[in-house]
């Protein structure tokens, strides 16, 4: 049986906690918002575009980000990424009004780019393919723990303090991650005291040749395969129902429902809570049916579908005012999506023709994804305005654009398996011999 470096494990666990803080950077402004409409005087359609500005730069960094990561690998990337974003929630504490604090939201959102494309790159680099899976699953379980984590700390840190005290200590949290980080993370071909023989039997079960840094990743090339569009459209319908949780939940637990900042700290945990067990399992399943005999792409699309499909139940919030009954539709939702992204974040690693467009891979794929949370953000917030609150559209059309994912994964994207760039012909100025004189 080969065997693989066990610190694999720990490098695995310093991503779920940098995609944990990742989350509590993220939603610290959903829960805040009711406090910051009523301190700033905005309205529901301001908060949107606020809640909403994140994911501008975030979705329109993501290529960027990941050919970042796969020039300077991801020990500087994820220490840049999760530095900047850190500042600028710190940041966030200083808003005086709409302006400054959609501004510190954009500024975010550059920082954030490179939290999943080099999470990525590290289950790449540090696990065999019949493993990614769980590895995927840990680290993006990150989000769910981040989420559940928020709600009882940045409650807290609002009922104890105000607004602007969630912001610091929640920014404080990363910049003390990166420092343990730079300490700690090397890659497998130069971390000193591994076993060699482990070392060599990770090298070659990568299945792809590794390439030069200095080798040109062609984007354009990578929009020619039908995977590849799947995947941004699988992941762009997963985020749709996502990030409803991200910006608009806590509003509407509060608005829609009567929660108290309390209740929103314990029982508004529980969907997030869900999510956790959800992530692993989608992993565990998905490596599990692979080391069985089933192909990869029987493995990661019965996973994808599966969970798509269990999330569309939030739809159903939409008919229904008891609280047990929301909580628990909404627990199943997020489990079924987290069930979906460990999946969905192996399949960067999964295609790549080489190491030199995992990151990249990884960035386009969370590119289209995070369009959704733009279009999430904004749409619900002009929805409660022109329905003066109701939360019934949103909730409908977030069900619906969860089926068309499983219908996605099902027919439109293709095999999982590594992709075969083809080179363009080099143009040569030669005369052919039969033409020679």
């Amino acid at each position: 049986m080969r065997r693989y470096p066990r610190v694999r494990w720990l490098m695995i666990a310093f991503c779920f906690l940098a995609i944990a803080i990742n989350y509590i950077d993220r939603i610290n402004l959903a829960i805040a918002a009711p406090h910051i409409k009523a301190d700033l005087g905005l309205d529901d359609t301001s908060m949107g575009l606020i809640l909403g500005a994140f994911f501008w730069t975030y979705a329109l960094m993501q290529i960027p980000a990941g050919r970042l990561i796969d020039r300077v690998g991801a020990r500087a990337g994820l220490a840049i990424a999760v530095g900047w974003w850190s500042l600028f929630t710190v940041f966030t504490a200083f808003g005086k009004g709409f302006t400054s604090i959609f501004a510190s939201r954009l500024m975010l959102g550059l920082g954030e780019s490179g939290g999943y494309p080099g999470c990525a790159k590290v289950v790449y680099s540090w696990f065999a393919k019949k493993e990614r899976a769980t590895a995927s699953g840990i680290f993006d379980a990150g989000p769910r723990a981040g989420s559940a984590i928020a709600l009882p700390l940045v409650a807290w840190l609002i009922s104890t303090w105000n607004w602007e005290t969630s912001f610091i200590v929640t920014g404080a949290l990363g910049l003390i991650w990166v420092g343990v980080w730079l300490a700690f993370y090397r890659e497998p071909e130069e971390m000193k005291g591994l076993d060699e023989q482990e070392r060599q039997n990770l090298l070659e079960d990568r299945s792809v040749h590794v390439v030069d840094k200095s080798e040109k990743v062609h984007i354009g090339a990578l929009f020619r395969y039908r995977t590849v569009w799947g995947m941004m459209i699988g992941f762009f319908c997963m985020n749709f129902a996502t990030y409803f949780f991200v910006t608009w939940f806590p509003t509407y637990l509060t608005m829609a429902h009567g929660f108290s900042l309390k209740e929103l700290g314990t029982l508004g945990a529980i969907p997030a809570l869900m999510g956790i067990p959800g992530s692993l399992l989608g992993g565990l399943a998905s490596d599990w049916m692979y080391r069985k005999g089933y192909s990869l792409t029987t493995a990661r699309k019965t996973c994808l579908i599966a969970g798509m499909l269990l999330s569309s139940v939030i739809a159903f919030a939409a008919f229904t005012d008891s609280i047990a009954v929301i909580l628990t539709l909404f627990s199943l939702t997020y489990a079924g999506l987290a069930f979906t992204a460990a999946n969905i974040w192996t399949l960067p690693a999964d295609v790549a023709p080489s190491s030199g467009y995992v990151g990249t891979l990884g960035g386009i794929q969370n590119f289209a994804g995070n369009l959704a949370g733009i279009v999430t953000a904004s749409f619900t917030g002009l929805m409660l305005t022109l329905s003066h609150g109701s939360f019934v559209i949103p909730l409908l059309v977030a069900g619906g654009i969860c089926l068309f994912g499983a219908f996605n994964f099902l027919f439109i994207m293709g095999k999982v398996e590594p992709l075969e760039l083809k080179k363009k012909p080099e143009v040569t100025n030669a005369i052919p011999a039969d033409r020679q004189a």
